[in-house]
């Protein structure tokens, strides 16, 4: 089974014959290319057009970020599963603003269910009944922007018991730079959770630049926004009470200055490596009678809603019951 591949060290690299080849100044590990899912480069890498054409040959994503953890882009393979008529049906249900509507409401529907389950049996009562309040809002909203504020609220109200989850201090969510580490924790991991969800994107015939909830726009994959929407509370923020409740990170972890807070090259192979498990991770699924890998997970929504945008069903994504 092919899997996920962290470089944190500079080097080179570098196709060699049908094989991938990893080098750092005398070393040179071999990687064969059918054991590679995708790969993230945390730091500076030397590679050529040659390298990327053959890891879109090989169907290899690479997601590459900066010095301080932060997402700069991705080298994503040329489409292999193409449809036309699923592209025109993508296209139709954004135009149409009530089919666009019904689409957006059931990601933001899902994803303030998915809050809120990770409040539950913890005493946030208020909370709770304030979530309860939102998701009764955006059932009412007259367009993804009303959605996307509606979520902004829901959030807010969320990450007002942050500190009280983690012992940690938080003061509000700041992103663009994070200001102190809980805000570094989840800012690295939603964009690791876009880069899973963009590569599950990748195996489907789906667009990614098409989107419903989030405005689309060039240089991104604003379906890949989409649907982490859902599943950012089930992969981040529940692996942000882990890594704290059990002091598996602390200050040494990061890096601060007076603007902004970041991961060390240590915190982030803490993170990824934890982050990998939460994905293998599997639950019992109820309609299927069998163990789901919470990776999959996110491609069982892609294909329900590629259904939707068939015509063959209803869009309902995950919601936790777990």
């Amino acid at each position: 089974m092919s899997r996920t591949y962290y470089i944190f060290s500079p080097g080179r690299l570098k196709r060699k014959e049908n094989t991938l080849a990893l080098e750092k100044d005398d070393e040179r590990k071999f990687i064969p290319v059918e054991d590679i899912d995708h790969i993230y480069c945390f730091v500076d890498m030397d590679l050529n057009t040659q390298l990327l054409e053959f890891l879109s040959k090989n169907q290899v994503a690479v997601h590459f970020f900066n010095y301080y953890g932060h997402y700069s882009g991705s080298f994503i393979p040329r489409e292999t599963l193409l449809s036309g008529y699923l592209i025109v049906k993508q296209v139709e249900h954004y135009l149409d603003i009530s089919k666009r509507m019904e689409l957006a409401g059931q990601v933001i529907d899902a994803a303030i269910h998915n809050i809120r389950r990770n409040l539950e049996k913890r005493d946030y009562d208020e909370i709770c009944a304030k979530l309860d309040i939102y998701r009764e809002a955006a059932i009412r909203a007259n367009s993804p922007e009303d959605l996307m504020s509606v979520e902004a609220h829901a959030r807010k109200a969320y990450y007002s018991t942050w500190e009280n989850l983690t012992g940690w201090e938080f003061g509000q969510r700041s992103k663009q730079p994070p200001q102190n580490a809980l805000n570094a924790l989840i800012s690295f991991g939603n964009a690791m959770t876009y880069t899973t969800v963009l590569k599950e994107i990748h195996r489907t015939a789906l667009n990614p630049t098409i989107s419903f909830l989030h405005e689309p726009s060039e240089r991104r994959y604003s379906l890949a926004l989409d649907i982490a929407e859902i599943f950012k509370p089930i992969l981040v923020d529940r692996l942000v009470f882990r890594l704290t409740n059990l002091n598996m990170l602390s200050e040494k972890h990061f890096d601060r200055n007076l603007k902004s807070t970041y991961l060390t090259e240590e915190g982030r192979k803490i993170f990824v490596k934890e982050f990998e498990t939460v994905l293998e991770n599997t639950i019992l699924h109820r309609k299927l009678k069998r163990n789901i890998r919470y990776k999959s997970l996110i491609r069982l929504d892609l294909y329900k809603l590629v259904k939707h945008l068939l015509g063959e069903e209803e869009f309902s994504p995950v919601k936790v019951w777990w």
